[in-house]
């Protein structure tokens, strides 16, 4: 299930969402003010939790965050574990912290 998640920026809720079995979504939650994004809240079902899922969903939305041209605030405690982990998204980054 992990591997070639078709995710998609649902702009109107205002999250990006990966279809996962059935009617099950993963999605990460974000803001928009200005050219700073927020990423709020991540979440995937327990069923399919250890898979990768979000880690796939952080790595695309950091992608469309530094496409786009976007500062990115991750108070998410996922997307910030993310982005400490991976220092290419450190210069479009503020407001996060190493765990």
């Amino acid at each position: 299930m992990a591997d070639n998640l078709n995710i998609v920026n649902n702009t109107e809720k205002k999250r990006f969402e990966a279809q996962l079995d059935g009617d099950d979504l993963a999605l990460i939650e974000y803001s928009i003010a200005g050219k700073n994004i927020l990423y709020t809240h991540t979440e995937v079902p327990s069923e399919y939790e250890g898979q990768g899922i979000a880690t796939q969903l952080a790595h695309a939305v950091m992608e469309y965050a530094k496409n786009e041209g976007f500062k990115v605030q991750a108070l998410c405690p996922f997307v910030n574990k993310y982005v400490s982990e991976n220092p290419e998204y450190h210069d479009i980054t503020w407001g996060y912290f190493n765990r």
